[in-house]
């Protein structure tokens, strides 16, 4: 499995053959509502050869379900399965297209694709149907959180073993700061963890989240 930043928390994934996007954010469309929120890092056009066979949203925020990056991948044409919380899966599914396959993915859903498991898990977010997303796949465990700040109820549905988490750092928006991230990764026992959620609308330092098994991405590189 290898995994490469895309931005913002975009991910793309390659499993198990599959290519999976998970919150691609690859637009100029929260810069449209708030000026402020320009991109600070200029949209990677070669994304836009990828033919992905799945895509994940956790949620229906525009940095994370954007219509003008879907577009760009979801058609009439298109075989993609989605994945998606209520609020997004609502708004996705307008994308329509016979061959694709949305697939309401709220808290507690499991989906498998090939050799790869997929679990809905608790997010803390002003998208209440918001989840993470934990994924099994050669016999490791990858946790995505999602936008979430740090909640109680969120590690009941976590597994006791996690290799390595993406979580946000940049404190704003209802997410988690780089302290209770790391309090979070260390919580759950990660091997390693991998801040994301910043660079893109700010001037954060990733530096700042300070876990003894930190990876810091750098944006369009694999991670893992």
């Amino acid at each position: 499995m290898r995994i490469k930043w895309i931005g913002q928390a975009g991910l793309l994934i390659e499993a198990d053959g599959k290519i999976i996007l998970v919150d691609p954010y690859l637009s100029n469309s929260v810069e449209a509502i708030n000026p402020y929120n320009y991109r600070r890092k200029a949209v990677d056009e070669s994304l836009f050869d990828v033919e992905p066979d799945m895509i994940i949203l956790t949620h229906n925020h525009l940095d994370h379900t954007d219509p003008d990056t879907l577009k760009r991948y979801i058609s009439e044409n298109s075989k993609i399965t989605v994945l998606a919380p209520d609020s997004a899966w609502q708004n996705v599914r307008t994308f329509g297209g016979v061959g694709n396959n949305y697939v309401m993915f709220n808290r507690g859903t499991r989906w498998t694709e090939g050799n790869v498991e997929f679990y809905a898990v608790k997010a803390e977010h002003s998208d209440r149907s918001a989840i993470g997303v934990v994924i099994n796949c050669d016999g490791k465990t990858y946790y995505i959180t999602g936008d979430t700040l740090y909640n109680e109820q969120i590690f009941g549905d976590l597994p006791d073993k996690i290799d390595a988490v993406f979580l946000p750092i940049n404190g704003l928006g209802n997410n988690m700061n780089a302290v209770d991230a790391v309090r979070f990764a260390t919580r759950i026992g990660a091997k390693c963890a991998v801040p994301i959620h910043w660079g893109m609308f700010d001037e954060i330092n990733p530096e700042i989240f300070e876990f003894d098994g930190a990876i810091v991405p750098k944006i369009y590189e694999y991670v893992l």
